[in-house]
């Protein structure tokens, strides 16, 4: 237990510097940015089962709400969520495909809200993650898995807090494709270099301690291609 609340408590120092780091402005929005941190909390719960990784995924954008002093408003409560499925989905082993069935209720539920059903070929999109937890083998695969189920949950939840119309959801579309795509490669190319470090680390300075946290085929080598 000793070893797993100081892995716990690195991550989430690790998660709240990279959560500093903007990368682009959330779609439709000039204030609610992703940051660095959306690419590596999905791989949190690889690192730390993905119980844990979605527990600290929260903990560290509630640590961050209070540090810069910003109101838990309801955009900022539903912005603490789909990071923690995503986690969740990333680290899933034993319930993958359970996990994999949670796009499918956030697709029943867009449909029947009145605007979602009128755009339901956006939720679509979601059918993704579904088929990726049957190959969660694939460091490609899972990740997309993984960035489209935060797309799912954040989806359905902005659509019932804030009503968005059907029009909106429809104009997203190609621009969700292109976004996630990223998304994916940033998620695996963090995964790769995170275990890569953990790998250097537990070698060079003796620390069998870290051997825990690593998957050796995803290490960066010349084997690496072959699970992608």
């Amino acid at each position: 237990m000793n070893k797993r609340l100081l892995f716990v408590g690195t991550f989430i120092i690790l998660g709240f510097v990279l959560l500093q780091i903007p990368f682009t402005n959330i779609i439709g929005s000039s204030t609610q940015k992703f940051s660095f941190f959306d690419f590596f909390a999905p791989t949190i719960g690889a690192f730390l089962a993905s119980g844990w990784g979605a527990a600290v995924v929260v903990l560290v954008k509630t640590f961050n709400v209070i540090v810069h002093h910003q109101t838990f408003d309801l955009t900022t409560i539903i912005r603490l969520f789909p990071l923690a499925f995503a986690a969740l989905y990333f680290g899933a082993k034993k319930y993958k495909t359970l996990v994999g069935i949670i796009p499918l209720a956030c697709m029943a539920l867009f449909i029947a809200h009145p605007e979602g059903r009128q755009a339901w070929y956006y939720s679509l999109y979601w059918l993704i993650p579904v088929v990726a937890s049957f190959t969660k083998k694939s460091l490609v695969m899972n990740s997309l898995g993984a960035t489209f189920t935060a797309h799912a949950i954040g989806g359905v939840t902005f659509l019932y807090a804030f009503n968005l119309p059907a029009e909106t959801w429809i104009a997203l579309i190609p621009v969700v494709f292109l976004e996630r795509m990223l998304f994916t490669g940033g998620i695996a190319l963090s995964y790769v270099a995170m275990n890569s470090l953990v790998n250097v680390l537990a070698t060079r300075l003796d620390l069998p301690v870290l051997n825990r946290l690593i998957q050796p085929e995803f290490v960066a080598s010349k084997k690496l291609l072959s699970y992608l």
